[in-house]
């Protein structure tokens, strides 16, 4: 008798032959897939980075102009005092210029910068004023007869003369500014000489002083503030 035999390696053979490892292609493919996904991510995280910094950045531009706007409206209530938007200054024409070599301003003109100045406090105190507004440099400017350093010295006397009417005494029949104004003004108003530096086409109106305007740039975080100005302003010694 013959026995049968039964061969099963067949089956063995082929599941043998099968490959237990992913193949190197099948594994590429895998990475290029996950590099795909990281690198979609990454962009989108970029994408969202720039379009709130440039919403940020319309926003600060839009505060800024409506900023000007307030101080354009607070200008036009006051005949011969212009504002510069593009430069960010406030000028004051005839207003307030002086005589030949002379850095005292007169009692008529101290008394409309001290009618004005109450405007630009406001403004100052206002939500656009507070975020944005670092200082009020007051610049003053000369003609171009005399030498440079003499002029620069009688530029600073003219801004700083200034500086002395807002905080004067007021006239008979002037409202007088209240103890904080009179805070504010030392706080946020700084002096500033020009010399004959941007001198303009006739020597009268070159001896003049302007507000240049300040503002805490896009991104600039404001500093805190310790103390507010206590002291008394004194008397002027120019």
């Amino acid at each position: 008798m013959f026995a049968k035999v039964v061969t099963s390696g067949g089956k063995g053979r082929d599941q043998a032959e099968k490959p237990f490892w992913i193949s190197y292609a099948d594994l590429m493919t895998a990475l290029m897939v996950l590099f795909l996904v990281v690198m979609s991510v990454a962009l989108l995280a970029v994408t969202k980075k720039i379009t709130d910094q440039e919403i940020a950045k319309a926003a600060y531009e839009k505060a800024v102009d409506e900023l000007m706007n307030d101080i354009q409206k607070a200008v036009d209530r006051y005949p011969g005092i212009t504002l510069d938007r593009e430069r960010r200054v406030i000028g004051f024409g005839s207003r307030a210029n002086f005589l030949y070599r002379d850095y005292r301003l007169p009692s008529d003109k101290a008394r409309a910068l001290r009618e004005f100045v109450p405007e630009v406090l406001t403004i100052a105190n206002s939500p656009h004023g507070k975020q944005l507004l670092k200082r009020v440099v007051v610049e003053g400017f000369t003609d171009q007869n005399g030498s440079y350093l003499y002029n620069l010295n009688l530029s600073l006397q003219r801004s700083q003369s200034v500086l002395c009417a807002l905080l004067a005494s007021p006239d008979n029949g002037e409202m007088a500014l209240t103890d904080d104004q009179r805070r504010e003004i030392q706080d946020l108003f700084l002096v500033s000489g020009f010399s004959f530096n941007s001198a303009r086409s006739t020597d009268d109106d070159s001896r003049r002083v302007e507000f240049r305007l300040e503002l805490y740039g896009f991104g600039e975080s404001q500093p805190a503030i310790v103390n507010r100005s206590t002291q008394d302003p004194g008397k002027c010694a120019i």
